[in-house]
Formats: structure tokens, sequence, C-alpha cells
């Protein structure tokens, strides 16, 4: 797997420089995180990845007190033989939880005082369970309509009254709360069908 695999960070040379730590994975350090927001990891054409896999990226920040924790990024794969990520806003292990940990990614490490970038050949589906894979992006954009949809009815329910305790209002105009519930249901039962269907 030499020099399968490139990485840029902004005003450094690349870097080709990963260490095998098993048959399907590789690690190389990155010294001065602090001034790195992006990194780019690259297949260098060399030789492709094997079919049906992808080079999953995981990131791990330096801590003196404890081995790697590796975080997922991303991945890249013969059909997509390049990524940047973002690293400026990834957090380091102590501000964690425990379900984010990805502590025996790499197998059992020492202590590490530099990042590292690690990368591991895993099955293409694994691909989808990433945290910026188009899944998890469809996922977030269904929660979010969702949870925005469910406030603006709470919210708009919250002012309701009956008939009866109205009084007129000139120039005012009132929506029954019922008709708010049926495009409620018919938006999210649209939403369920097909999560993309407002982009049209």
């Amino acid at each position: 797997m030499a020099n399968i695999f490139g990485l840029i960070v902004s005003g450094r040379l690349v870097q080709t420089d990963f260490t095998p730590v098993s048959e399907t994975s590789l690690v190389t350090t990155i010294l001065d995180v602090d001034s790195i927001n992006h990194a780019v990891v690259f297949l260098t054409g060399a030789t492709p990845l094997p079919a049906g896999t992808v080079a999953v990226v995981y990131w791990s920040w330096p801590d003196p007190a404890a081995p790697p924790n590796w975080q997922p990024l991303g991945h890249v794969s013969n059909a997509k033989p390049s990524a940047i990520f973002k690293i400026s806003n990834l957090k380091k292990l102590h501000e964690l939880s425990d379900e984010n940990k990805f502590m025996g990614a790499f197998g059992q490490q020492q202590i590490c005082h530099n990042a590292q970038i690690g990368i591991s050949i895993e099955p293409e589906a694994n691909a989808q369970l990433l945290p910026n894979s188009e899944a998890q992006q469809t996922y977030s954009y269904v929660t979010f309509a969702q949870k925005m949809l469910e406030h603006l009815v709470n919210f708009v329910a919250s002012f309701s009254v009956t008939q009866e305790q109205m009084t007129p209002t000139p120039g005012v105009s009132y929506i029954p709360l019922n008709t708010l519930h049926t495009w409620y249901q018919n938006f999210e039962r649209r939403l369920q069908q097909n999560p993309n269907f407002w982009k049209n």
C-alpha cells in the first residue's frame, strides 16, 4: 500500500509517507497542527484501491495523556480520488462523547504528541455510515425539517383560541389550526416518501 495516498496541508509539501499498521490501515503524522484548517487526502494513482472498497479517512488530535482517538472524516475511492476535510472544527479528545470515540480503529497505539491521519481500507458500504455521507446528510435534512415543523406547529398552537374566545380585530386574518395540522401532515408524508422533494 506504499505511496497509494497523498496528503496536502496548507503551506507544506505533499506527504506520501503513510506507515502501515496492518494490511488495511495506514497512518501519517502531522506536526504543528494549530495552524491547520483543512487537509486534502488523495489517491496518488500509483495503484487503484481494490474493487468494492473505499479508503475511510480518520483524524486524531494530539493528546499527551492518551493514545490516539480517531474521528472519521469521510472517504476517498477510485470514483472519488480526493477529498478536502475541515480540521479546525473537529473536537479534541476531551470534548468527545463516548459514542464518537474510535479508540481501536488502528489497533492499540502509544501516546502520540502530534496529530495523525489514519486511512483504513473498508468495504464500500461503510462510506454510507460516515458523518459526511449523502445518507447522513439526507437524514440530517429530514430531522431538521421535522423538528422545525414541529416547533412551528407547537408555537402557533400555543396561540389558539376557540371561536367563542375570539374578539373581532379588523385587518387581522385568522387561519384555522386544523389547516396548519393538515399542511404539516402532508409535508411530513412527502418528506418521508422523498426527502429531496422540496428541491424541485
